[in-house]
């Protein structure tokens, strides 16, 4: 398992052994990959934000069956935040608006060749 750090307004991420803070901020959530594919770039930006940043896996992917622990900096308050995944065949899927203050995993899916998320 990968964890990976997103701070204020841009995303900075820390690759390192899978521990949680002592204060985790409520925006964090593990990214579950069900996709059958290799997710090979993750994008999260709040939602009125007009671009990407940066690729937070870095070099790393997100192979099936596994996943990546997401945190985010404690002084980050805003809960609406926009999702985007690359998978291995160079398809971008997107998702809009998601509350993170809500949610504490997401698994990603292709069910009858649809990309879905279940959030929980």
């Amino acid at each position: 398992m990968i964890k990976t750090t997103l701070s204020a307004a841009f995303l900075l991420v820390t690759m390192i052994a899978p521990s949680r803070p002592a204060t985790p901020s409520p925006l964090d959530f593990a990214l579950v990959n069900k996709t059958g594919m290799t997710v090979t770039h993750v994008y999260v930006t709040p939602t009125h934000e007009d671009h990407w940043g940066e690729d937070i896996m870095e070099e790393d992917v997100l192979p099936n069956n596994q996943s990546v622990d997401i945190e985010f900096d404690r002084k980050e308050t805003t809960c609406s935040w926009d999702l985007k995944v690359t998978d291995s065949d160079g398809d971008d899927v997107e998702w809009e608006a998601l509350n993170l203050c809500k949610a504490s995993k997401i698994t990603l899916k292709y069910e009858n060749k649809q990309p879905t998320a279940i959030i929980e």
